[in-house]
């Protein structure tokens, strides 16, 4: 029985940290013996931000490609490619453009929380931007994925696709897969300031590749229950930012650490050194991994470029029936 496809992937703005971990690649590694999975390093979407510095991306991809393998994903499983490196994707979404309105863009919610964060007004948007989310139904459609791994809060952007997929259908042929979003509980780190989400342009992150010693220093900085004074008081941890680490990454723990930190028998020192060991424990095997293909970078160049070149063969299947469909495959 053949196994229906997913489509996942990261823009490469720099190295995975352990919000990406829980939020989405710890999931990915279990998905991949389920599913035939495909995972788009999107180094075009990058550019949507990042359009002034394109020489970083050969560098972000091969470090994202790194932590990818790190976690465990299994290139002999999962098709890691890069988006740019499939031109179709860049057609479908010309065609895509055509029919989308600019309204339903505009006020897009994840287009319109992302122009708050840069700074974007309506004049200095560019139209890469605005269009983000056309490319990514490319980047779901060309592949004819059939699932997309979201939290529930993504579904509408899923929901924006399948709209995309029924006009296309309904104008032409019904040629395209209509993909569903496969929802699951994903929980979200904040960041260590506790004031954000985790992220890099924040300074706020524990990246996968981390020494132990630098997830010690970050750990030390996470802010914690700010009503407790001395290391004998009683906590609160509902409301400790190490405590939402800790029920991440010491769930063994979490009885016996909230029972103490209620009564005001553990400090928050002490409970920081056993989130430092817990994370670490998971880190390891991840470094150890990320360590052996970053001594060996011609291997990660091969995944990649085959990667691409079995993504680049879907996505010729795809546009075929494309063309077909809108009646533009004049040489055929």
């Amino acid at each position: 029985m053949q196994k229906k496809r997913i489509l996942t992937g990261d823009r490469p703005t720099g190295p995975l940290h352990l919000g990406h971990y829980v939020g989405s690649l710890a999931n990915r590694v279990k998905l991949q013996t389920e599913y035939d999975e495909f995972i788009i390093i999107a180094d075009i979407q990058a550019l949507t931000t990042n359009f002034d510095h394109p020489e970083r991306l050969k560098e972000d991809v091969f470090n994202v490609c790194l932590d990818y393998l790190g976690v465990g994903i299994d290139p002999n499983l999962a098709t890691i490619f890069i988006q740019s490196q499939v031109p179709e994707i860049a057609e479908l979404t010309i065609f895509y453009s055509m029919f989308v309105p600019v309204s339903i863009l505009r006020y897009n919610p994840t287009i319109k929380s992302e122009a708050k964060q840069y700074g974007y007004d309506a004049k200095g948007m560019t139209y890469g931007f605005l269009g983000y989310p056309v490319s990514q139904a490319a980047d779901i459609t060309f592949c004819r994925a059939n699932l997309v791994p979201v939290g529930a809060d993504q579904v509408p952007h899923i929901e924006l696709t399948r709209k995309i997929v029924r006009r296309f259908n309904e104008l032409y042929a019904p040629v395209l897969v209509e993909p569903e979003a496969l929802v699951g509980s994903i929980p979200r780190l904040v960041g260590l300031d506790g004031n954000a989400k985790m992220s890099k342009s924040l300074g706020n992150c524990i990246y996968l590749s981390d020494s132990p010693e630098v997830v010690a220093k970050r750990v030390n900085t996470a802010v914690t229950d700010p009503a407790r004074i001395h290391a004998n008081d009683p906590g609160h941890p509902e409301v400790c930012n190490v405590f939402t680490y800790q029920k991440a990454f010491n769930v063994k723990f979490i009885p016996e650490l909230e029972k103490n930190c209620r009564a005001g028998t553990i400090g928050c020192v002490p409970c920081k050194k056993t989130l430092v060991a817990a994370i670490n424990e998971l880190l390891d095997p991840i470094r150890e991994r990320r360590k052996k293909y970053e001594t060996d970078p011609d291997s990660v160049t091969q995944i990649l470029l085959q990667g691409t070149k079995r993504a680049h063969e879907e996505a010729k299947k795809t546009m075929a029936l494309v063309r077909d469909a809108m009646k533009i495959n004049y040489y055929k």
